[in-house]
């Protein structure tokens, strides 16, 4: 029997039971003398409190040192253990665990199919309690460490044989290879749990040796798996799951077993190295030959590719998600694209891009360009944008068949582009959410979660600038002719007016319009035709609202051309002839003479403030308008000394009261329209030639006032012989049976509308006043500078007047030879491309 002291210790320098002695009644008496050999407890520090502020303590302390100076004279304390005694466990029951543990390891490593394998000789717990039996008492630890080590050689290398020799081949061999998988796993767990004392207590203690599981699953890792036979086997199988699935498209029967695979190859650390780079292999080499397969085809449009490459990476990313962990769906699925975008990258970005911005598929141009963005391919893609872009505006402002469509086509383009630089071709970016204290929660909330912050969608930059780019490049295709539409544009858009629509979102339509305006170089012809059709507007009163027509003039002035602050004018004249007028009308009044000239109304405008040239000759008016006008200048004449008064008709304007069969109507007609109806007063037929004689006009603006009466839609004249054109023998005649459902009919449709001979006439006013803007310019800077090269003065000359548009190279060395013709340059006699300013 062991000697109690060998089994307690108690402290050396301990005074704990001397304070049994001190006390009153105990269960058990304790003889106990003084040992003087035994060295006292180091003293320890306690902390006190004073004595007048704590008396019992004080006493208290004083009464446990008596006690213990008391139970230090009575020497050492002895204890001894009553009961039976222990006896030591046999030599032959530590053989017999021994045994029974190697038997039952030998069991638990042997597999269900083999025809020896026995029953474990134990249960679980007698098992448990034979290992600590021969680990604890009897100290053999390392022999059944060593017993442990045979017998999983042996499973290992017995599995090994099996799969290798197994029936099964290709991918059906993934069954017995995943079940062997999940039978050594769970005998491995139940055998550490059985042998937990051998890991803990003599494992534990040894460094260099590894835990029961550790060393199963690196024998099984070294041994089986990493077997060249059992490592094809497994790389053979996936791949050809792989295949199959890919090319049948549709699920294979063995796919419930591949996440079994993945389990026990990340189990064994062998996930990324076996699996994953082999699937990712497989994937690359499969989508590679694929994407070959459908280019040499040759019939597949590179926008039906793109959506074959979307479909194959949604399929992809579906199998990846049900197969492989989480980390490895992003990288199948960028592989997936890498093989089939790969060289391909020109060839989409030029035919794709054209054919969704056909279709106009806005989901597709998005994914495009997510799809070039990881692959890096964003370069190319923007250069076939830019390209694409330059080349449609291109082919809109030089569609001369569709002029009067261009702008619409023009804004209808732009807005989708615009939506895809907003919208489609972005990038986005995750931001860590910041270190702040959350907020409160309620009550009910068990736990407060924090989510990474996303920044909005941000617009790329080189696409951005791109866009505005290649605008500029379509829009100089041709010259002039889109910034004379996009004035019209606007002219039609202030004349309709809002049509119920919001203040805000009018403005939002007038600014889309303007936006094309910045990207003509021709401002001085947009500015030329928007200041005439603004001139029109106000005379004729067609526009929608004076507060957007001073609105959009004080834009355009303080955004793009200063020039426009001249159109200022135009509405200080209308309101000095209102006032005017007033005057006039009361002076009359005065005087009694009231009932025609109460219908008139006279606008007095500067000559200079309007985009209109002086008119050579006019239509003769009837004598009583004559008079109407001859008292009126009477009035003018004697309020203003010295000032003359031109007359011009052409923008005149009268409402006739004419009578039908089918009843009276009111007729709004230009004055050119009024001066010729009147003319059917006196006959009911009257010819070309007959018109011509009492109107005076010329024949141009005498046919276009006739064809607007006797052809247009509201015909109130006749024309014998029928036709949509006027000529000279034509004959007209009063159209009593017109009708129209309204009262009053608006007839005047041809003052609004610039013909194309006012517009010829415009364009080439615009080039003369280019011709002496060049002119202008050429002259300061040389006047400034006294001597340039050519392409120093050049250079120069189009820095001065790029404000209101850019001239061709041409005309400015056209325009520097009329200056030396003129003697306001002189070349130098040796240098010809030098040029000197003649004082």
């Amino acid at each position: 029997m062991a000697d109690v002291f060998t089994l307690l210790t108690l402290p050396q320098t301990s005074d704990a039971f001397s304070k049994l002695s001190a006390q009153p009644h105990g269960a058990a008496s304790v003889n106990s003398t003084r040992d003087t050999s035994r060295s006292a407890s180091p003293p320890r520090k306690i902390a006190r409190l004073d004595h007048a502020s704590d008396t019992h303590s004080a006493s208290a302390s004083s009464s446990r040192a008596a006690i213990s100076e008391l139970a230090d004279k009575r020497g050492p304390v002895v204890l001894r253990v009553i009961g039976y005694p222990i006896k030591p466990t046999p030599a032959s029951a530590i053989d017999a665990d021994y045994a029974l543990v190697r038997r039952s390891v030998k069991v638990l490593l042997t597999p269900d199919d083999m025809d020896e394998r026995p029953a474990l000789p134990a249960t679980y717990d007698r098992i448990s309690r034979a290992c600590r039996a021969v680990v604890a008492d009897a100290g053999r630890g390392e022999g059944l460490y060593d017993i442990v080590k045979m017998e999983l050689e042996r499973c290992v290398g017995g599995i090994e044989k099996k799969l290798v020799n197994a029936p099964e081949k290709s991918v059906q061999w993934l069954k017995p290879f995943t079940k062997s998988c999940a039978w050594f796993e769970g005998q491995v767990s139940l055998l550490q749990s059985l042998l937990a004392y051998l890991d803990t207590l003599y494992v534990a203690e040894k460094t260099n040796l590894s835990r029961i599981k550790p060393l199963a699953y690196t024998m099984f890792t070294r041994t089986v798996i990493k077997s060249a036979r059992v490592t094809q086997a497994v790389m053979d199988g996936l791949a050809d799951w792989l295949e199959d699935e890919r090319t049948k498209r549709h699920e294979n029967e063995m796919r419930p077993y591949l996440p079994q695979l993945v389990r026990h190859m990340r189990a064994h650390n062998l996930y990324a190295d076996l699996i994953e780079l082999t699937y990712l292999n497989l994937t690359q080499t499969f989508y590679t030959k694929e994407s070959n397969e459908l280019v040499a085809r040759g019939d597949v449009p590179a926008d039906e590719f793109l959506n074959q490459m979307d479909k194959r990476i949604k399929e992809e990313e579906e199998r990846a998600r049900a197969v492989l962990v989480e980390s490895s769906i992003d990288a199948v699925k960028d592989t997936t694209r890498s093989a089939l975008l790969t060289g391909r990258l020109q060839w989409l970005a030029t035919d794709a891009i054209k054919a969704l911005f056909e279709k106009e598929d806005h989901q597709g141009l998005k994914r495009m360009y997510e799809n070039f963005a990881k692959v890096g391919g964003l370069k190319v893609l923007h250069a076939a944008f830019k390209a694409y872009v330059q080349f449609k505006v291109k082919a809109i402002v030089t569609d001369t068949e569709h002029d009067e469509e261009m702008v619409e086509r023009l804004l209808k383009f732009k807005a989708f582009a615009d939506g895809l630089v907003a919208n489609a071709f972005v990038d986005r970016e995750s931001a860590a959410a910041p270190s702040v204290p959350a907020p409160p929660v309620p009550s009910s909330s068990s736990a407060s979660v924090s989510a990474p912050l996303t920044t909005p969608a941000v617009p790329n930059r080189d696409f951005s600038y791109g866009l505005i780019d290649a605008f500029q490049a379509g829009f100089k295709a041709r010259r002039n002719k889109p910034a004379e539409m996009i004035a019209k544009y606007m002219d039609k858009a202030m004349r309709r007016g809002q049509k119920g629509k919001r203040d805000e979102d009018f403005e939002a339509e007038l600014d889309r319009v303007l936006a094309l305006y910045r990207f003509t170089d021709d401002m001085d012809v947009f500015r030329t035709f928007y200041q005439r059709a603004l001139a029109k507007r106000l005379l004729l009163g067609r526009s929608a609202s004076d507060d957007f027509e001073k609105a959009i003039l004080k834009k355009l002035k303080e955004k793009y051309d200063p020039e426009f602050g001249m159109s200022d004018h135009m509405f200080t004249d209308l309101t000095l002839s209102r006032e005017l007028m007033m005057g006039f009308l009361e002076g009359e009044e005065r005087r009694g003479d009231t009932s025609r000239l109460q219908k008139m109304n006279v606008m007095v405008l500067q000559r200079s403030a309007w985009p209109f040239a002086a008119r050579k000759a006019d239509i003769d008016l009837p004598r009583w308008m004559q008079d109407d006008l001859a008292t009126y200048l009477v009035y003018y004449h004697q309020k203003f000394q010295g000032r003359k008064l031109d007359w011009d008709h052409s923008l005149g304007t009268a409402t006739l009261k004419a009578r039908f069969k089918a009843g009276e109507k009111e007729l709004s007609v230009s004055l050119y329209q009024a001066v010729i109806l009147l003319l059917f007063n006196d006959s009911d037929s009257l010819s070309y030639a007959e018109i011509k004689e009492q109107t005076r006009l010329d024949d141009a603006e005498l046919q276009r006032t006739l064809q607007s009466l006797a052809c247009g839609k509201k015909r109130v004249v006749r024309k014998n012989p029928l036709g949509k054109d006027v000529h000279k023998t034509d004959t007209f005649h009063f159209n009593a049976d017109f009708t129209d459902p309204r009262y009053q009919v608006h007839v005047n449709s041809i003052q609004a509308k610039e013909t194309p001979e006012e517009t010829k006439r415009t364009q080439n006013s615009i080039e003369q006043d280019r011709k002496h803007a060049l002119d202008a310019a050429i002259v300061r800077v040389m006047k400034g500078k006294k001597e340039l090269t050519y392409e120093q003065l050049k250079t120069a000359t189009i820095e001065a007047v790029k404000r209101h548009f850019v001239p061709d190279v041409a005309m400015i060395k056209k325009r520097i030879e009329g200056l030396v013709e003129q003697e306001y340059l002189r070349r130098d006699e040796e240098d010809l491309n030098k040029y000197f300013y003649v004082a």
